[in-house]
């Protein structure tokens, strides 16, 4: 199709990992659509760890492919190692994690971008937001999205607004006594769009991250390092692969020790995370090394991971030793390590400090309540990490893509109807709940024990979940349903061959931990935990038909059912509170009892529903009962 440059439906700012989702999402649902971005060369660039997934990370990917996303695709393309991370441990827990080829990942997320009929990606940076309901000064008390102005002047309108920024909004990075305004290393921040949101009346604030150096990978002792290889079975992040061969180099576990310590200690007031100079609040689970050194100084060790960024480079991450000390001291410190006495360093550590608005002034759809049609999404919203980044790019995409083609059809603003994800559906949920509900005051990471639902949340069930969603709003193909009736039908299939066989007592001899279950069926004998779903697939050839994650789905579904139904039972309750909706202008004043205190959070906060009422840090449940009273 032929663009003008003036005119979209929905506009993209930003080419990482939140803005590749926020793109793809309207433009797949048929919206003209724009990612505008400082540099193409590096959409979708993994500026810190070559990895995708590990634990509720993996589960997100896994949701973004089953919503019609695209990180799990280009996950699985460019793998260099997978591993299934806590086999030894309870299903909710397990996730899958992959070493990627940073390079090819980038080359390929461009490509699939360039490759999307109603999308055109543009260089060009913006510096300001256009919006209806402005003063003179630029403040909005509350409007609606018009259009975004670039440095070199251009006016680009559209109906919907999406914000991907990550570390660049007024970005500097840090380098001992070393500052430069740079998102990244050698990259220039974009400039004048975080006063603009100022300006706008929104609350902005700093936060920090870091990332840590590279070396040469043929300067490494390897006689000094141990080996960690990936698993052998690979099992895709997407739905769409049934099987895959890639590739899989090792990853490398070394220490710090002492010696390193020490040195980081006697320079610790050459770091500018300790002198002042960043004033930005640090990820608390992601410290530098020097804030561990400080903060768990009765450890005399570290672990270091040696991670290959791609099958064509040499170049090493070095996990586990972000610093923001000057160069001189990161390389006396690294050559305390006995594996990295003689490495050589191809790009320093540094810290990077950049603006981001509280999300508690975001609905759950992802829309800033100031500004109609604007949508934020990934480290704008104080979160971390590129899991994190592409589900909340996806949802803001997939609900500025709403919004716009209510304005297209001439429904206005109340016929927008959100796409919203609740605890209950999605680890994405529970993040987006998170953010918008208790703001961000460090850099927020999912972690398993946020979600209080993770039996049901597990990574192989992202499917169930969201497949048919996704495809309500034209999202998903029906390729997709038809896989998912597939895999249902199988496990159905499954489950009714364990009902119905029967364990005899040559089984038992055969395999000695059936010897109590003589007599029962196979699916009885799988609620014990002391017996192997091997052994269950052993004693049947019609068993061993099906592939393994058939296998797995129908095994957990059994062992977990009474805890999966104790769950149920709590979703209901949730659903119930998440279903009393509260207007959106609602006068909390007028509930007669609320206390100062949660009349402050109330109004600060506006819930979308009861229940995110009900999750607000603080809010007493004696207010969340009057304030449900008053409503009904």
């Amino acid at each position: 199709m032929g663009f003008r440059y003036t005119d979209y439906d929905v506009l993209v700012i930003g080419g990482g990992h939140a803005g590749i989702e926020a793109a793809l999402a309207p433009a797949r649902m048929g919206l003209k659509t724009m990612l505008i971005t400082q540099s193409l060369d590096t959409i979708g660039k993994l500026s810190c760890n070559p990895s995708i997934g590990g634990i509720s990370k993996g589960n997100i990917v896994r949701e973004i492919d089953a919503l019609g996303g695209e990180m799990a695709r280009l996950a699985d393309e460019t793998m260099i190692q997978y591993r299934l991370l806590n086999k030894s441990r309870g299903p909710a827990v397990q996730a899958p994690r992959v070493q990627a080829d940073k390079f090819r990942y980038s080359l390929l997320a461009k490509h699939t971008l360039e490759l999307e009929t109603h999308l055109h990606v543009y260089q060009d940076t913006v510096v300001d937001l256009v919006c209806e309901g402005q003063d003179d000064s630029g403040y909005v008390a509350a409007g609606r999205i018009l259009a975004a102005v670039t440095s070199r002047g251009r006016q680009i309108s559209a109906k919907a607004v999406i914000l991907t920024t990550g570390t660049f909004m007024e970005g500097k990075i840090f380098i001992g006594e070393f500052e430069a305004v740079e998102g990244r290393l050698g990259e220039q921040s974009a400039i004048g769009l975080g006063q603009a949101l100022r300006r706008k009346g929104f609350t902005v604030g700093r936060l920090k991250t870091g990332t840590p150096p590279r070396i040469l990978g043929r300067t490494v002792d390897y006689a000094a390092v141990e080996r960690q290889d990936g698993d052998i079975e690979i099992r895709p992040f997407s739905y769409a692969y049934d099987s895959i061969e890639r590739p899989s180099v090792p990853c490398w576990l070394t220490y710090t020790n002492a010696d390193t310590h020490r040195i980081i200690a006697e320079n610790i007031h050459r770091s500018p995370l300790f002198s002042g100079k960043i004033q930005g609040i640090g990820p608390r689970y992601c410290p530098s090394i020097e804030d561990k050194v400080v903060r768990f100084a009765e450890r005399d060790r570290h672990q270091i991971f040696l991670e290959p960024e791609g099958l064509d480079s040499d170049e090493l991450y070095i996990n586990g030793l972000s610093s923001s000390l000057p160069e001189e001291v990161q390389d006396a410190f690294m050559r305390t390590i006995p594996a990295l006495a003689d490495a050589v360093v191809t790009r320093p550590s540094y810290a990077v400090e950049y603006d981001f608005i509280d999300p508690v002034q975001l609905t759950p759809a992802l829309e800033t309540k100031r500004i109609r049609g604007l949508f934020t999404a990934g480290q704008i919203n104080g979160t971390s990490g590129y899991e994190e980044a592409g589900g909340q790019g996806l949802i803001a995409g997939i609900n500025a893509a709403l919004f716009a083609r209510s304005v297209i059809e001439g429904k206005g603003l109340a016929g927008y109807q959100p796409f919203v994800l609740s605890r209950s559906d999605a680890y994405i949920g529970v993040m987006i709940d998170d953010l918008v509900t208790l703001g961000a005051k460090e850099p927020y990471r999912m972690f398993t024990a946020r979600a209080e639902y993770r039996l049901k949340l597990r990574h192989d069930t992202a499917d169930e979940r969201l497949t048919a969603r996704a495809f309500a709003v034209g999202l998903q193909k029906s390729e997709a349903l038809e896989r998912l009736r597939e895999k249902l039908k199988h496990r159905e299939e499954l489950t009714s061959l364990w009902q119905g066989r029967r364990v005899k007592q040559h089984d038992a001899e055969r395999y000695p931990s059936l010897q109590k279950h003589v007599g029962k069926t196979c699916a009885e004998a799988l609620r014990d935990p002391q017996v192997p779903v091997g052994d269950i697939t052993g004693l049947d050839p019609r068993f061993s038909t099906f592939t393994p994650e058939i296998t797995t789905a129908a095994e957990l579904e059994i062992r977990y059912e009474h805890y999966i139904d104790a769950q149920d039972k709590r979703v209901d309750r949730l659903k119930k509170m998440d279903s009393t909706t509260i207007p959106e202008l609602f006068d909390y004043d007028s509930v007669p009892g609320l206390s100062t205190e949660s009349r402050t959070k109330l109004k600060q906060v506006r819930p979308a529903t009861l229940g995110q009422a009900s999750r607000i840090s603080g809010l007493r449940q004696t207010d969340v009962m009057l304030l449900m009273v008053h409503l009904r």
